[in-house]
């Protein structure tokens, strides 16, 4: 009876930890490009909720970690 936890439903919004999308980014070069970030993070062997969250980042440039911590907390609104 219906789809099973984590189905096939499109919702991105299941809440990414921000310390979680970190620990996919480690030895990324900034300044960095959301693609960078996101082909860094897919290489890390991170899931499709995390590549997702940061496919739709409202921004397309970061400096640090930091802008992308800050971009995910500007997303959940």
């Amino acid at each position: 009876m219906g789809l099973p936890h984590g189905g096939a439903g499109y919702s991105v919004s299941m809440a990414v930890n921000p310390i979680q999308v970190q620990k996919f980014l480690k030895g990324i070069d900034y300044p960095a490009t959301k693609d960078e970030v996101v082909k860094a993070a897919q290489s890390q062997g991170a899931d499709d909720n995390v590549l997702d969250t940061l496919r739709n980042l409202p921004r397309d440039n970061f400096n640090s970690p930091n802008d992308i911590s800050e971009a995910m907390g500007q997303q959940s609104g």
